[in-house]
């Protein structure tokens, strides 16, 4: 890939049903791709996987939006439920499709079941699944492989060797067509590693950023 110029962070605010959303964009100068990111329940944009893709993506082409669910705009500690986080990021689409590339859809954990969920319906290109949660802890009974199963487009999903969500040999055989998975050794579901582990926390978000650009390189129809 060839290095871009980037330019300063944006913020857009987009109208929803669920309220206000926002979107921090950390635009590539010729973008061939918008990768969206939505957060999970327990935090914001502020997570380590989103910061560090953000960072690493745009001088390789690819816009990263930074999406906020409605409720985490208006400061509430509580996500809503998964109907109310759907309808937020529909409404969103249409400010993410703006810069006329193809939109990747993504998020970690809760945000990674919005996009799977919404991905065919919406037109999603592919869908990046960062700490995607299979299963509550302690509960494998609970798998939410459907909702990965059926995203409907190409998926990678980027998972901790330690994430109490689902550890990466919990996951189902993918069918043909299906998600690819890529393993970030010792991590746990917010992707941080021990002190003791023989991988630093650096080496892991570079496993992170080196693998989601080198599956986004892989040209249209090569899966």
């Amino acid at each position: 890939m060839t290095s871009d110029t980037t330019a300063e962070p944006d913020q857009q605010t987009v109208e929803t049903p669920a309220g206000d959303a926002r979107i921090t964009w950390h635009a590539a100068k010729r973008p061939r791709r918008v990768l969206a990111l939505g957060h999970g329940a327990g935090g914001g944009i502020e997570a380590r996987d989103l910061r560090a893709l953000a960072a690493a993506l745009p001088p390789l082409g690819v816009t990263v939006a930074l999406v906020e669910q409605p409720w985490r705009v208006a400061g509430k500690k509580l996500a809503p439920a998964p109907k109310t986080l759907d309808t937020g990021w529909r409404a969103l689409w249409p400010a993410l499709e703006e810069p006329g590339v193809p939109v990747v859809a993504g998020g970690r954990s809760a945000g990674a079941r919005v996009a799977c969920r919404t991905a065919r319906e919406l037109g999603a290109h592919a869908v990046l699944a960062l700490s995607f949660p299979l299963h509550p802890p302690g509960r494998p009974e609970k798998s939410r492989a459907a909702e990965l199963l059926e995203s409907g487009v190409p998926t990678l999903v980027v998972q901790g060797g330690n994430d109490p969500f689902g550890k990466p040999a919990e996951y189902p055989e993918p069918p043909k067509g299906g998600y690819e998975l890529l393993e970030v050794p010792y991590g746990d579901h917010g992707f941080a590693v021990p002190k003791r582990a023989p991988l630093s926390q650096d080496e892991a978000l570079r496993i992170i950023t080196e693998g989601v650009a080198a599956w986004l390189a892989v040209p249209d129809g090569a899966r």
